[in-house]
């Protein structure tokens, strides 16, 4: 395993033409995920190149680009990963997550928690997928999955 220093994300960015859909919740959720994604993560290509890097994610059809690149801006590698295999899960997630907001505004705590129970299910589902299909390009953390994960979803926000 590569040494913590180069193996990390330093900076990452969303490709803002990607997103259809912008609004205070998604911004938060996207400041929240990007805050703690720079804060720890793992991320270490199976090319071998070294960082720490900075990540640009982006749409290209049905397929989410990650750019890699050296602090000082080069692209260094482009992994690309098909989002087919996400979609349903990530559908139940914005269902789940419309309901947890609208269940803070009026429902018990109990209902609010089995919800909440329901929305992490999912996310760890999503993350668990993310770090499969990632396997053979790039090792990742659990927390790092997440937090890409939260990102990957932002972007496929439609109006």
């Amino acid at each position: 395993m590569a040494d913590s220093s180069t193996s990390r994300i330093a900076d990452v960015a969303l490709d803002e033409t990607s997103i259809v859909r912008w609004n205070p919740d998604v911004d938060h959720e996207r400041r929240v995920a990007i805050y703690d994604l720079l804060e720890d993560n793992h991320f270490e290509p199976k090319s071998g190149i070294t960082g720490p890097f900075k990540l640009k994610l982006r749409m290209e059809d049905t397929r989410l680009a990650m750019d890699i690149q050296s602090m000082e801006g080069k692209l260094l590698e482009t992994i690309r990963v098909p989002l087919v295999p996400f979609l349903r899960i990530i559908k139940e997630y914005f269902v789940v997550c419309e309901s947890y907001n609208q269940a803070i505004k009026t429902a018990s705590r109990a209902q609010i928690e089995a919800i909440d129970m329901g929305r992490r299910g999912l996310h760890n589902d999503g993350a668990s997928l993310l770090r499969e299909r990632l396997a053979d390009k790039v090792a990742v953390d659990d927390n790092t999955a997440r937090r890409l994960f939260t990102l990957i979803c932002v972007l496929q926000i439609r109006g």
